[in-house]
């Protein structure tokens, strides 16, 4: 079952799995209900044992629950798995109250994280995002002393800019930035992916469907409890307006055979060899489907079709894509 295609992370990075294993959803970090314990350890060991190494995890998802959940899962097995650990999210009771970005604070972060995860270095760390509260000196140069220490191998990025991540890889070397890219969010395009590709800096992509938009199950209007009403892009006729466009991604994927969020980890993968699409998985029934969709190949008229569809801006409307 081992037939993930790996990737060297950026320029001169480890080798990593082609797709990779996001944690979050197997535990509360917006106060919603926890994933059965049990069945999120066997979806990572299955992912390992069909070659996925990358796996995706947050200090702050379910106040340190996803570590401890990703440290059982590996125990015995840790050079099986590539572990990539965010910082600097603060929570209350399932409440964003911003970020802690001090050196102080990140030296607490890493050692609480080694405890939970049961290891001695982390493969991947980075700040979740930057703001102007500290330095991005001082951030990513604490990071630094960590690598320095043994205690971190390789230094990361999230949700930043071009112009961040070029001061972040000059005062260290950055082997990944983590960042939403689907066909539906390509405003990275522009400016950030370009600048990861010259610099040599390998790009894990969440948020494949955007946000659930490309599974092709989404209908007009939601349910009023549903939380994708507070984002414009799902609401009233920009909602209408880009269901119609999802309308041809469903039917290229029905043609192909499988399913629309398959043919959207797909066409994520296809974007580069220094592209990693990072999905989000907590049952071991998804392993397969999302494994499929690697091996899935578009003509150059289907990409044509998509990028036409899909060109920037054509969706409408704004989402929210933390991670």
């Amino acid at each position: 079952m081992n037939n993930i295609t790996k990737i060297t992370l950026g320029k001169n990075g480890p080798l990593v799995s082609k797709l990779g294993l996001g944690c979050m959803r197997m535990s509360s970090v917006w106060g919603g209900p926890v994933n059965d314990k049990n069945e999120s350890i066997a979806t990572i060991q299955m992912a390992l044992d069909s070659g996925i190494n990358f796996l995706n995890t947050g200090d702050f998802y379910g106040a340190g629950h996803n570590e401890l959940l990703v440290g059982k899962a590996i125990k015995g097995r840790r050079d099986d798995a590539f572990i990539s650990v965010k910082f600097g999210a603060i929570f209350h009771n399932g409440q964003w109250l911003g970020l802690d970005l001090r050196p102080i604070a990140i030296k607490n972060f890493i050692n609480y994280s080694l405890v939970r995860l049961g290891i001695d270095t982390i493969d991947l760390y980075q700040p979740c995002r930057l703001d102007n509260s500290v330095p991005v000196e001082d951030v990513i140069g604490t990071v630094a002393d960590l690598i320095k220490e043994g205690k971190v191998r390789h230094l990361g990025v999230s949700e930043i800019t071009a112009e961040q991540l070029r001061k972040a890889n000059s005062i260290h070397p950055v082997t990944a930035l983590e960042i939403g890219y689907s066909l539906a969010d390509r405003q990275i395009e522009s400016d950030l992916l370009p600048t990861a590709k010259e610099l040599g800096i390998g790009v894990v992509a969440f948020a494949n469907t955007a946000e659930g938009l490309l599974t092709g199950e989404m209908k007009a209007p939601l349910p009023a409890n549903d939380y994708h009403n507070h984002f414009s892009r799902f609401q009233g006729e920009n909602l209408i307006k880009n269901l119609e466009k999802v309308e041809v991604f469903k039917t290229m994927a029905k043609e192909k055979g499988y399913s629309p969020t398959q043919l959207a980890i797909a066409w994520v993968n296809a974007q580069g060899d220094h592209i990693m699409p990072l999905v989000s998985m907590s049952r071991r029934s998804r392993l397969p489907e999302n494994i499929q969709a690697m091996e899935i190949e578009f003509t150059p008229q289907d990409m044509n079709t998509l990028n036409t569809q899909f060109s920037q801006g054509a969706i409408l409307g704004g989402t929210y894509l933390q991670r």
